[in-house]
């Protein structure tokens, strides 16, 4: 009778698990990727918290919002101006801000981390977090280039952690990789995939492979771009134009790089560079250069391109 009593309750508690509805989010990062998560988060009825340690960027990260819903009511809402004001005031309610992560996360149901891309930073919080946050908590990163199991591993839930990778701009780009490590739960798995689907993302599940999908194939084309633009076989210009013209992409490989940051695309060279069998992420010099002057792209208004 035990054992099939235990049977019931475990078969009860997982059923239960997969059924959980995220309902409360907290997201780490008041930057761009922070700021976008937020805004969708926030337009489809979730409570969200975005947190960082500086009241000007938390400003700026409401102020974007703010910018980027206009661009949607002025889309969706071309007839109907007060309704669209309606929709921002709504949204916007939804979205709290605080510099303080550990009271935070006490009532979340995801925590998302959108920080710097440096392993330690990241262990450091999810630690932190991992002690303050309820058992029932999820956590997830949205790391381009980091190990999930790497940065899972300073916590006591590894069944709870996975990744979720937006792609910028996140109120526009319907992708989300799901990324699970040996450790993330099934019951993990099926709430991030369905939160994805709730914010009107398509989510794909993979691996924890250096890269996940995208960028795994993404970055390797960025980088013979870049090297041809090294070589001088033709300029950065024209490389742009024959991939939008000649492969229908609708950004240059130059041109993106500069987009998604090259100090990012960098990190996500090294991360493969440590398997000797792959010349494609091979060190660049003019990428190295750039990056170590500060020149990382659109988020700096220089890269390979100049933006005002």
């Amino acid at each position: 009778m035990a054992f099939v009593a235990h049977q019931l309750f475990s078969g009860f508690s997982s059923s239960a698990a997969r059924n959980v509805v995220i309902k409360s989010v907290t997201i780490i990062g008041g930057g761009q990727m922070g700021a976008g998560i937020a805004q969708v988060a926030a337009s489809t009825g979730h409570s969200v918290t975005l947190v960082d340690t500086s009241d000007d960027i938390l400003k700026k990260s409401i102020e974007t919002i703010e910018g980027s819903l206009r661009r949607v009511v002025k889309k969706k809402f071309a007839d109907k101006p007060e309704a669209g004001e309606e929709f921002i005031r709504n949204v916007m309610q939804k979205v709290l801000t605080s510099a303080d992560a550990a009271s935070a996360v006490r009532g979340s149901d995801l925590v998302v981390e959108a920080i710097a891309e440096n392993l330690k930073v990241k262990q450091d919080l999810f630690r932190r977090l991992d002690k303050l946050a309820p058992p029932h908590t999820i956590f997830a990163s949205n790391t381009s280039s980091l190990s999930i199991s790497d940065i899972a591993s300073s916590t006591n839930r590894p069944d709870k952690f996975g990744g979720l990778h937006f792609f910028n701009p996140v109120a526009m780009m319907k992708l989300v990789e799901v990324i699970g490590t040996p450790a993330t739960s099934q019951e993990t798995s099926e709430s991030l995939m369905n939160f994805s689907k709730v914010l009107g993302k398509t989510p794909v599940s993979s691996k924890d492979t250096s890269g996940f999908i995208v960028n795994r194939l993404l970055v390797p084309c960025i980088v013979e771009a870049i090297r041809m633009y090294e070589r001088g076989d033709a300029s950065k210009e024209d490389i742009d134009i024959a991939m939008k013209l000649g492969a229908g992409h609708p950004m240059g490989p130059i041109e993106l790089a500069d987009y998604i940051g090259l100090d990012t695309v960098k990190s996500i060279m090294e991360g493969e560079a440590k398997d000797p069998d792959n010349p494609l992420f091979a060190s660049s010099d003019l990428l190295n250069k750039l990056v170590a002057e500060g020149k990382v792209g659109r988020k700096t208004a220089e890269g390979f391109y100049k933006y005002k």
